[in-house]
């Protein structure tokens, strides 16, 4: 089956890739990538999706821009041996340090978006950032406070995510805030752009907060550069001291 390369990430010097088969077990109310619009659908059709060796040389490969690398793990460790230059995501706090190359932990997956963060203390030097799926709601309850508080004062980087919704209907109290539009192939509800401004300029003072994408209507990662610069760093950070 040939590679399919995600429309998000092309031009940025990221290529990404799923070793697994099938959806993701943590189910996040509202994923794009089992959305049923996802780039990659049927998804038991067109998955896993990895490219060759060929393909990924030069990149840095984003494993599992859809799934989990903590699903799975010793055989997504396995496949993606053949990436020299990778970081993984998932959404599980267990075990950063297990894997073999820099990782991104999604604090408040599935369940937990608008209630409770996983909290990290002692921060593995391989953590290249969290990222935190924000709505204006759990912007009101502080929680996303609490997640740049916690993790500011470790020095990790926080990537503000702004979710789109397409099934899940905005609470009423906060239906001013959103719009239905166009991303990246399909249309749902989000943020206002000045609603975007209002709360990254709430974090113009904290040089660990940054937004996933450029602005509110610019979602490309090739005009982001979020994920490369902190995998860079994090690769230095992960360099062996004498």
């Amino acid at each position: 089956m040939s590679y399919i390369e995600n429309p998000k990430t092309k031009g940025s010097g990221i290529k990404c890739c799923i070793p697994q088969a099938g959806g993701c077990p943590v189910n996040c109310a509202d994923c794009f990538f089992q959305s049923g619009r996802s780039y990659l659908e049927p998804l038991d059709e067109r998955t896993p999706n990895m490219p060759s060796p060929q393909e990924s040389a030069g990149y840095v490969i984003r494993v599992n821009d859809g799934n989990d690398s903590s699903y799975q793990r010793r055989q997504v460790i396995l496949n993606c041996a053949q990436y020299p230059e990778k970081f993984y995501n998932t959404s599980s706090p267990n075990d950063i340090q297990g894997f073999d190359a820099p990782g991104v932990l999604t604090v408040n997956p599935a369940g937990i978006t608008d209630t409770d963060f996983h909290k990290i203390d002692v921060v593995p030097d391989n953590l290249m950032a969290v990222r935190a799926r924000v709505n204006t709601w759990n912007m009101d309850s502080d929680l996303i406070n609490e997640i740049v508080s916690h993790y500011s004062l470790r020095s990790v980087p926080i990537l503000l995510t702004f979710m789109a919704y397409y099934t899940q209907k905005i609470p009423g109290d906060h239906a001013d805030y959103y719009e239905y539009r166009n991303r990246t192939m399909n249309s749902y509800w989000v943020i206002k752009p000045e609603e975007w401004d209002n709360i990254m300029d709430y974090y113009r003072d904290n040089n660990m907060v940054y937004a996933c994408g450029k602005d509110a209507l610019t979602f490309a990662c090739s005009r982001c550069g979020n994920c490369l610069r902190e995998y860079y760093a994090t690769r230095e950070r992960m360099r062996p001291h004498d």
